[in-house]
C-alpha cells in the first residue's frame, strides 16, 4: 500500500489528476473505473484543465463507473448527468467508449450481469479511482454482513441518503446498482481518494488493518496495487486508530 498526503485539497486534485493521466499516456487504450460525488469534482476540473492545455486525451480510452441511482439516465439526480456535466462533455471521450449502468432498466439483475459481461470484454480496468463515504462504503457497498462480490442492486443506507440529500440531491432515491468488491478488485490498480475531515475516521478504519465488510473499504487493502491519496484533514487520525 501506498499512501500519500497532501497539503491541501488543491495539490491532492493535481496528483490524482496526474495518476489518471499517467494511466493514459501508458496505454492509450486504457480502461478507467470512475466515481462521482464531491471528492472526484477538483479532480475531474483538474483533468478538464490538462485536457484543454492538451496533456491529456481520452480519444482511445473507456469509461465505467462505480454506480448508478436507480433513476432515469436524463434525470438531474443521475451519476450519468453529473458525469455529463462535470466530464462527459469536456474532454475528447468518443460516446461509444462510455460505459454507464442503466438505474431505470426493468430487470435491474440483468441490467447488472449484463454490465459485468461488458467489463470482462473490455477490461480488467486499468486504474479504478474510488472514494469513501463517511460510513466506510466504497463504491455503494454499504456497511453490512457481507458485501456483493459482483455488480448487484443494492439498497442505500440512512447515513448514505442524508449524506446524497446534505449535497442537495432530493428526494434521494432508496436503491443504486453498483459494482461488486470484486470487480473494484480485479482492476490493475485502485487509486482511493478522500479530503476533508469528515472523512478522516472512515479512512483510518479502513487501512488500520482489519478486513470486514462492516468497514467495505478496508478489502482495497487485500490489492498489491493500492494506491491511497489523501489530503492533510482526511490524514489525521491514521497514527492514532488500530
Amino acid at each position: 500500500m501506498k499512501i500519500e498526503v497532501f497539503p491541501t485539497s488543491a495539490a491532492l486534485a493535481r496528483a490524482v489528476a496526474q495518476r489518471l493521466a499517467k494511466t493514459l499516456s501508458k496505454r492509450e487504450g486504457a480502461v478507467l473505473l470512475l466515481p462521482v460525488g464531491k471528492t472526484a469534482v477538483p479532480v475531474y476540473r483538474e483533468v478538464v484543465r490538462m485536457h484543454a492545455a492538451g496533456r491529456v486525451s481520452f480519444r482511445r480510452a473507456t469509461t465505467f463507473n462505480l454506480d448508478e441511482l436507480q433513476v432515469r439516465p436524463t434525470d438531474p439526480r443521475s451519476f450519468r448527468s453529473f458525469m455529463e456535466e462535470h466530464f462527459f462533455s469536456k474532454v475528447d471521450l468518443p460516446r461509444d467508449r462510455i460505459r454507464f449502468l442503466r438505474g431505470d432498466a426493468s430487470d435491474l439483475e440483468a441490467e447488472c450481469a449484463r454490465y459485468e459481461r461488458r467489463l470482462a470484454r473490455d477490461g480488467p480496468p486499468d486504474v479504478a479511482f474510488v472514494g469513501i463515504g463517511v460510513n466506510g462504503h466504497v463504491a455503494y457497498l454499504e456497511p453490512g454482513r457481507s458485501l456483493a462480490p459482483r455488480t448487484s442492486p443494492v439498497r442505500l443506507s440512512a447515513s448514505t441518503r442524508r449524506s446524497l440529500a446534505a449535497d442537495g440531491l432530493r428526494p434521494v432515491p432508496r436503491g443504486a446498482l453498483t459494482v461488486g468488491i470484486e470487480t473494484i478488485l480485479s482492476s490493475d490498480a485502485i487509486a482511493l481518494v478522500a479530503s476533508g475531515g469528515r472523512k478522516a475516521g472512515a479512512v483510518a478504519l479502513a487501512l488500520a488493518g482489519r478486513i470486514t465488510p462492516r468497514r467495505p473499504a478496508s478489502f482495497l487493502a487485500l490489492h498489491p496495487r493500492l494506491e491511497v491519496f489523501l489530503d492533510r484533514e482526511a490524514a489525521r487520525d491514521l497514527s492514532t486508530t488500530g
